[in-house]
């Protein structure tokens, strides 16, 4: 039995030996300097950085695109990988990259840095700084605001790395994982104001074999939330707190949703939070369904909910589902193999 509890230590050895591996094998660097961005925090260096990106793109080989220290100005920009040559391409950051001061030109936006169908990319250390603040004070005063942008995402992508990033105030979520197969985050920190709305740090849908492994997440809603469509989840030594935990959901928003399933959340500690670990859905008939959840070893300090499923979510109240229709349904279908260990 000695031998056979080795083995997880050193599968995770071997894993993060390889994450090292992959990153430093980048060959062809590429410096955004290069292509007129300045590290000044007030010349707009937007298309610079994209410059940089298509001339990794058009390479064969691995590429590295390289931001050195200083903070660099950037507004709302994509990536694309439609038609990239690099098999390998690795975003090298010693710098910041700081967001307009005007939180209406990001938060007209739906993304503040978007990747869309790339395949081999990965991000290394570095700040992302939204400034997000000056949206949340204008959304606490009712006024008439931008949704407000996310700050990093993931869309339709594949073998992608994360690790080593800062996320700052961001306006919306920090980082979205939509649509994506085989992404690994490693050492990653979130932060924002315990009280900014919808900041996610980490939001996972629709995507297959993500690890969320080493990060602190330190937020004013979920630091991780899950939504419909997520399969091979594995989420490992993760901080929270502030926030609002670790959320699936929430589900049944349609009728017609794909299911979470094997989801694994071991040795974490909440601290501070509203909830620890929650399961949220509407009230409504719908086709999701929550399957193979383990939730193991977490350690909780001052939480409000250490562990909530609430099938009747609706927030504020408003637009509810009608319940009394829909009594009929056997909600226990919902929710299958859910193990609470060690908490």
């Amino acid at each position: 039995m000695a031998k056979l509890s080795c083995i997880p230590s050193l599968l995770l050895f071997i894993f993060l030996v390889s994450l090292n591996v992959n990153i430093s094998s980048a060959k062809t660097s590429y410096n955004v300097l290069t292509y007129g961005a300045r590290p000044n925090g007030k010349t707009d260096s937007t298309q610079a950085f994209l410059h940089a990106w298509t001339a990794a793109c058009g390479s064969t080989d691995p590429t590295m695109i390289y931001i050195p220290k200083g903070r660099y100005l950037l507004g709302s920009v994509a990536f694309k990988g439609g038609h990239c040559k690099s098999p390998d391409i690795t975003i090298r950051i010693d710098g910041t990259l700081i967001a307009p001061e005007d939180y209406r030109i990001l938060g007209r936006a739906r993304n503040w840095l978007s990747f869309e169908g790339v395949s081999g990319v990965s991000i290394v250390g570095g700040a992302l700084d939204a400034k997000g603040s000056p949206l949340w004070g204008c959304k606490s005063k009712g006024r008439n605001c931008p949704a407000g942008a996310t700050t990093l995402s993931f869309v339709n992508s594949n073998n992608i790395k994360i690790k080593g990033l800062l996320s700052l105030n961001s306006q919306m979520f920090h980082i979205v994982i939509n649509g994506c197969q085989n992404v690994q985050v490693q050492g990653v920190r979130v932060i924002a104001a315990g009280d900014s709305p919808n900041t996610d740090g980490i939001h996972v849908q629709l995507s297959t074999d993500v690890v969320i492994m080493n990060s602190s997440i330190r937020t004013g809603d979920d630091c991780i939330s899950i939504g419909p469509g997520t399969k091979n989840l594995w989420i490992e030594r993760v901080g929270c707190g502030p926030g609002h935990g670790i959320s699936i959901g929430s589900l049944a928003k349609t009728t017609d949703e794909r299911g979470v399933q094997n989801v694994t959340v071991k040795t974490t500690v909440f601290s501070g939070t509203t909830n620890g670990f929650r399961i949220k859905s509407w009230a409504r008939h719908s086709n999701g369904f929550v399957k193979a959840i383990r939730f193991i070893g977490a350690t909780m300090i001052n939480v409000q909910n250490p562990i909530i499923i609430d099938q009747n979510y609706c927030p504020h109240n408003l637009n509810c589902p009608n319940q009394v229709r829909n009594r009929h349904i056997d909600r226990r279908k919902g929710i299958q193999k859910l193990n609470l260990l060690n908490v």
